[in-house]
């Protein structure tokens, strides 16, 4: 549902529900990859792996995480840099979008600036 509302959106959209076939994708395809929309819980691979792994392929890959019971995710809540962008389920179409163009202009802390 996410990919065809983006699609529609005018985004260029690919789309997989195994994370191995995503970090294929990042390693085979010539075109750039500017965000990766990902579930934090995922059956094979967590959407944190899934997001590292793919970091090492591609390095400037945006991330935006998504959950339905972030609330009861503690662990994975302290891992996001303040402001950082996250998508509550269920969502609206308008908040998708907004959190997709949040997390195309976000722009992570740098390492100096939290060490200060």
């Amino acid at each position: 549902m996410a990919a065809d509302i983006l699609r529609a959106a005018g985004y260029a959209v690919l789309s997989t529900e195994d994370p191995r076939e995503a970090l294929h994708l990042a390693r085979t395809r010539a075109e750039p990859l500017h965000l990766l929309l990902t579930d934090v819980r995922m059956p094979l691979m967590g959407g944190w792996q899934l997001a590292e792994e793919l970091r090492t392929v591609r390095s400037e890959v945006k991330v935006l995480f998504m959950s339905a019971y972030w609330e009861s995710l503690e662990d994975y809540r302290i891992r996001l840099a303040p402001g950082e962008p996250f998508l509550d389920k269920p969502f609206t179409i308008a908040a998708l979008k907004d959190a997709v163009r949040a997390a195309l202009v976000y722009r992570a802390p740098s390492p100096k600036s939290e060490a200060q």
